[in-house]
């Protein structure tokens, strides 16, 4: 269980990191909000799964621009329903179980987004060929999604487990010394 100090301190970074990888130049979707996402529902518990993802995405917005509500909604809500995955996934934290809801997450951010754009603008028809066109045309988005929620869970899973592990050596080490 983490300290609430330690805790807040998480929580700044990754809302920091959040932010400023959507400012700095990468491919489309290729970010690290749903691994923070997904990360902290697993480590930093309810509030804050629910919390990082909306003020990341928030203040990045205020430099990329605001857009349609309704759409904001879909994207914002869809980072929400990543922040649950990872509570359930801290109930049963293995590599199947992170790489599951990465895949999840991938997955639902996708349906839900595109869904929304093709509901809620006029750039495809409101018909089942408008909506099948819509996700035909948001595949390269969908492998940048993918790669990049991959990606950064990799790595934010990964160090975080690893400085875990090197923390419980010091211990050790210090106990036995």
């Amino acid at each position: 269980m983490l300290k609430l100090n330690f805790k807040i301190i998480i929580f700044l970074i990754l809302v920091t990191l959040g932010a400023v990888f959507r400012l700095l130049p990468h491919p489309w979707n290729f970010t690290p909000i749903a691994a923070i996402t997904l990360f902290s529902g697993v480590y930093l518990g309810k509030r804050y799964a629910i919390l990082v993802p909306i003020l990341a995405m928030f203040f990045s917005d205020i430099f990329l621009g605001f857009y349609e509500w309704k759409l904001m909604l879909a994207v914002y809500g869809s980072f929400a329903l990543v922040g649950l995955i990872g509570l359930a996934i801290k109930k049963q934290k293995s590599l199947e179980t992170i790489l599951a809801g990465s895949l999840t997450a991938s997955i639902l951010f996708f349906l839900i987004t595109n869904f929304a754009i093709w509901q809620f603008t006029s750039w495809y028809p409101k018909t089942l060929p408008g909506l099948i066109q819509c996700f035909i045309l948001a595949l390269p988005f969908f492998r940048n999604t993918l790669l990049g929620d991959l990606f950064f869970t990799g790595i934010l899973f990964g160090a975080y487990e690893l400085v875990l592990i090197f923390v419980e050596k010091k211990k050790l080490a210090v106990l036995y010394s």
